[in-house]
């Protein structure tokens, strides 16, 4: 277990709406962490629609998603939040000293007086590829995400797929890979050009392999990986590789808040309309996650919630204060905080 960390608000699910609930708190001297499953900032925005444009973000009369989590990004950054990325929550409990403890299967532990469950439809979870025996392997040496990047250091480096994320680790990790292959079914990728340009460039120097193909079997013993066997249209071929990285896409689970003694509703989190507190006091709930009477599943919807949860979350990580109302066009208190003045 690492060192336990400390803070007043920990939002678990950093899409659009955990993002913005960050510029809320922060207008309220409310310090975050934000713990996602996926590698990056952005929910479903960023890992399933980056480039379909949105039309009902106000002032926007198109965006990108990607460029709304850009800008989200943006105007958070004065609040300095951190992130817990590539993470998932596996432990949500209240102590006596009424300080929640979150733990997350990378051994971290925060503390935190408010915790925010902004998670969308669920926890994205990574999906297996068809391949026979493969469950021997994961955990020890076939991986669905990047936790710690010397885990990789002078190994072998197989990585399976053709988007963002598998474009992204082929680049990174190659520096510290004895040696590292993309296997993709075809030559085109669903990813940004110009990783893909890198790619092929560092392909035709010799830095990286790259094969068109599919991962047929696995070899190796006691979970231990030693070759990837690889179908292609010339045959079946051995590619050596002590770690594999396949990244076939994301499902979409309701995951470990359905083990939190939170009240449900059909696979979300009931919560009242007042605060969006959940049934367990200091617990919110924000965004698609959450349930109530005609409740929207809309992006500006959670940003409303935000708004409202943040004036329930002040009460409770400083009870002694009083909660003001200031607007951002006039409060020079505020536009310090955010540096315009």
């Amino acid at each position: 277990m690492s060192e336990t960390v400390e803070t007043d608000v920990v939002i678990i699910g950093a899409g659009p709406v955990g993002l913005f609930a960050v510029f809320e708190l922060g207008l309220f001297d409310m310090k975050c962490h934000l713990v996602d499953i996926l590698d990056r900032p952005g929910g479903q925005c960023a890992e399933l629609y980056p480039e379909k444009p949105i039309y009902d973000i106000p002032a926007y009369p198109e965006i990108s998603g990607l460029d709304l989590v850009e800008r989200l990004k943006e105007q958070i950054e004065p609040f300095d939040p951190q992130f817990h990325l590539a993470r998932m929550v596996t432990r949500l409990e209240k102590g006596e000293d009424g300080w929640f403890e979150v733990e997350t299967d990378a051994g971290e532990c925060l503390r935190c007086k408010v915790v925010v469950v902004a998670a969308g439809g669920g926890s994205f979870q990574p999906k297996r590829p068809p391949i026979p025996g493969i469950e021997a392997y994961e955990g020890t040496s076939v991986f669905y995400a990047v936790r710690q990047m010397e885990t990789f250091r002078d190994e072998d480096v197989l990585v399976v797929g053709g988007g963002d994320s598998a474009l992204d680790w082929t680049l990174n990790l190659q520096p510290v890979a004895r040696s590292l292959t993309l296997v993709h079914r075809r030559p085109e990728f669903r990813a940004a050009p110009d990783n893909v340009n890198k790619m092929y460039a560092m392909h035709e120097r010799g830095v990286i392999g790259f094969q068109v193909g599919q991962v047929a079997g696995l070899k190796g013993e006691g979970g231990q990986l030693t070759a990837a066997t690889i179908k292609t249209a010339d045959g079946t071929m051995d590619l050596p590789c002590t770690r594999m990285l396949p990244f076939f896409g994301l499902t979409m689970k309701l995951g470990p808040v359905a083990d939190w003694g939170l009240n449900l509703h059909e696979n979300t989190v009931v919560v009242d309309t007042e605060r969006f507190e959940t049934s367990t006091p200091g617990v919110f709930a924000i965004g698609d996650i959450n349930w109530y009477p005609g409740k929207l599943k809309l992006i500006l919807s959670g940003f409303h919630e935000a708004a409202l949860m943040t004036q329930a979350a002040k009460r409770i990580v400083h009870p002694d204060e009083r909660v003001v109302f200031q607007y951002t066009t006039s409060s020079t208190k505020l536009q310090k905080k955010l540096g315009v003045r």
